[in-house]
């Protein structure tokens, strides 16, 4: 499968690809005005609804050049629509993270159109109910593998890739060549077993944990930081089935008693930035928890 870029700053030979499907992206409040060193820098997000639109616009807003990425070219080019009436550059590349060279071609786009990659955050993943997952005595061999493939497979070869990028830069002012977030979730250690027994997805976000930290140690010398950010049950298309769950959301008042429901894609978002830009320059190896108190709170089990 070939890729296609939406261009932004005319410095990038692409066919532009438009359609008329709509994503749903929150208004998001400015994040503060002072100067700061990520201006100019490039965030790479796979990803292009919830929490990654939500991530792409404030890194927008906070003056960084934008690259996002999905299989559909149609959330993508609405998601890049959305950012520019907002006074935000974007550019969409369309790739398919499963592909043994998407990865590559992803990186070898932003590299084309920016020089770099300062930040990556890859956020793209599924929940695999409609593929076979479930408890492990009911999850069938395809939905495993299809949960695998998308979550820890595709993270795992765009993460290779954009370490190798990473590594041929010189350092930015604040001393690294570059930061990496990965998306898991508080169901990699915390179950719910009464309202999402979905193995396969649970075991995907704990491999993703594994696996950053393992990166996080390695690369450290090279002045690479690597994250992980775990939200519990956000609002966004991936939870639609829970959205109109009543006994689920019944359950959140208490389950996530911060909010007493469905946790925002902003709240995520904001805690990403913040592992993602210099903010947070001394932080690697880390698993932040957002989750409106899933961890800490009991609930209660209709």
């Amino acid at each position: 499968m070939g890729w296609a870029i939406q261009k932004a700053w005319g410095r990038t030979k692409a066919v532009l690809r438009r359609d008329s499907a709509s994503t749903s992206v929150a208004t998001i409040h400015p994040v503060s005005t002072r100067e700061t060193p990520l201006r100019d820098q490039v965030c790479l997000i796979a990803g292009t609804t919830g929490i990654a639109a939500a991530t792409a616009e404030l890194a927008g807003t906070a003056g960084a050049r934008v690259v996002v990425s999905g299989r559909s070219a149609e959330h993508g080019d609405d998601l890049c629509k959305t950012l520019r009436a907002k006074g935000i550059a974007a550019m969409f590349v369309a790739v398919d993270l499963r592909e043994d060279t998407a990865g590559d071609r992803l990186v070898q786009a932003c590299v084309a159109a920016h020089g770099r990659i300062d930040m990556a955050f890859h956020v793209a993943g599924i929940s695999g109910r409609k593929f076979g997952d479930g408890p492990a005595h009911e999850c069938s061999p395809e939905g495993w593998d299809a949960v695998m493939d998308i979550n820890a497979r595709g993270l795992f070869l765009l993460s290779g890739a954009v370490i190798r990028q990473m590594l041929k830069q010189p350092l930015s002012p604040s001393g690294l060549r570059g930061s990496i977030l990965n998306m898991a979730s508080v169901l990699a250690w915390s179950p719910s077993p009464g309202s999402f027994a979905t193995h396969a997805y649970a075991a995907s976000k704990a491999a993703i944990i594994g696996f950053s930290r393992a990166m996080a140690a390695h690369y450290a010398p090279e002045r690479i930081r690597v994250n992980v950010i775990a939200p519990a049950l956000v609002r966004t298309p991936m939870s639609q089935r829970a959205q109109q769950d009543a006994r689920i959301l019944h359950l959140m008042k208490t389950k996530q008693p911060l909010v007493g429901d469905l946790l925002s894609a902003e709240q995520v978002a904001r805690a990403a930035w913040f592992l993602l830009g210099d903010d947070a320059s001394g932080i690697t190896g880390d698993v932040l928890t957002v989750d409106g108190g899933w961890c800490v709170s009991e609930g209660q089990h209709a």
